[in-house]
């Protein structure tokens, strides 16, 4: 047995990278202002999630893995220093190129040492997830350059060479004299405000003054309100749940000691929200939007950022998804009556989505309340929640300023012309 027991110890310190890398690369997330990146991100966090996933039940399988989920100290540091950078894309750079980099090392080696017949389911699940791990890193390059070699990567590269790789199989190198971790004495902050990079900015899409916004509230459910307008209105909607892709993505860090399978959820939630931002961000383009002249809301990520993490969840999944559904239903109806099949499969996905979010709120908002010592009814924090919601929105709800006059911005006004409403 002792050849299954030296797999299993493998397998565990692979899960156990695969969540810390859940839980850590989600900071970048609301850091980089790259649209396109912030969708990528929550795809390769996905991905990890589903690495960890499998690796813990082949473990499990095999016996051994051990119940507690939590990644060991000398993991943990490791990516507790990696997020400690003040330039994102170098830091995403280092990321990629040591944390991954290692990481698809150590697949290859797992392939190495393992046996081909007796280990053979493991080996199928490494396989795959090797191809995962180099696509990923193709897919990372275009964003992050020339920056190969930073001062940043030197060094995380010392850190994980100290304790001989994720495996602990190299040759352990002694850290330089003059290296000090930056972690212990340097907590770790969420950003005032998330990054949306050259994009035009403001507090909030929605209104009432079709001169002042993109989406008018009152016409959403108004059945005069062309279903022309009604779907260009719901795509900026979509595209602006980029804000829920920003806030969702605080939570991972806050919570290390989660049981995996909310991460897992957590990850799922994350990369259905960047898909939705998604259908808008490709389908308005198409329509006609300059997505340069439409401002991106930052409001709920100022907000939901001065809350904790339960609240920050409770708001998201029992106030925000939850309250959406009425309005949602009757936009896919009125959207129906333009026979456009491809506005019509992506808002059916959206709500199927929102639905099993709203589910995993009921299920996992009592966990992180009790992660932060929270011991009251879930209704009854859920309440009080949305009332400290309401007087944090005084103060940092209206903090960002249009970045574009009104002439130069996209509003109602603009968006009826587009419909071809005079």
């Amino acid at each position: 047995m002792a050849a299954v027991g030296s797999t299993v110890k493998f397998l565990r310190v692979l899960f156990e990278v695969e969540r810390e890398i859940v839980r850590c690369l989600t900071t970048y997330i609301y850091r980089v202002g790259d649209i396109e990146l912030k969708y990528l991100l929550c795809q390769h966090v996905w991905e990890s999630a589903g690495h960890a996933r499998f690796l813990r039940e082949r473990g499990n399988e095999l016996g051994g893995f051990g119940k507690n989920e939590a990644a060991r100290e000398e993991i943990r540091r490791i990516f507790e220093e990696s997020i400690r950078v003040d330039e994102e894309i170098e830091g995403l750079a280092a990321f990629y190129r040591v944390i991954k980099g290692e990481l698809l090392i150590s697949y290859r080696k797992y392939l190495d040492t393992t046996h081909s017949l007796a280990d053979w389911p493991s080996r199928k699940l490494v396989e795959e997830f090797i191809q995962d791990e180099e696509r990923h890193q193709a897919e990372i390059q275009p964003y992050t350059g020339l920056m190969e070699n930073t001062d940043w990567v030197q060094r995380l590269q010392l850190a994980l060479d100290a304790q001989g790789g994720w495996l602990g199989a190299l040759p352990k190198a002694k850290l330089p004299n003059d290296f000090n971790w930056r972690w212990p004495d340097l907590p770790y902050r969420h950003p005032d405000t998330c990054n949306r990079g050259d994009f035009p900015t403001c507090s909030s899409v929605f209104g009432y003054d079709p001169g002042e916004f993109p989406i008018c509230r009152d016409w959403l459910e108004d059945p005069k309100t062309d279903a022309r307008v009604i779907r260009l209105m719901v795509y900026v909607w979509l595209m602006m749940e980029l804000d829920a892709v920003d806030y969702l993505s605080t939570v991972f860090y806050e919570t290390p000691e989660a049981p995996f399978d909310l991460h897992y959820d957590l990850a799922r939630h994350l990369w259905d929200e960047s898909r939705h931002s998604a259908f808008g961000y490709r389908q308005l383009p198409k329509l006609g939007v300059d997505l340069m002249t439409l401002e991106h809301s930052v409001s709920l990520y100022n907000i939901l950022v001065q809350m904790t993490p339960p609240e920050r969840y409770a708001m998201m999944t029992r106030e925000f998804e939850a309250g959406s559904f009425g309005t949602k239903a009757y936009i896919m109806d009125r959207v129906r009556e333009l026979s456009d099949f491809e506005a019509d499969t992506l808002l059916a996905f959206d709500r199927n989505d929102e639905q099993q979010h709203v589910r995993y709120g009921h299920r996992w908002l009592p966990v992180i309340m009790d992660l932060f010592g929270i011991d009251e009814p879930v209704d009854t924090f859920v309440e009080a929640t949305q009332k400290r919601f309401q007087e944090l929105e005084k103060n940092y709800g209206e903090l960002t300023p249009h970045s574009l006059t009104k002439e130069e911005r996209f509003t109602a006004n603009e968006l009826l012309k587009l419909a071809g409403i005079e």
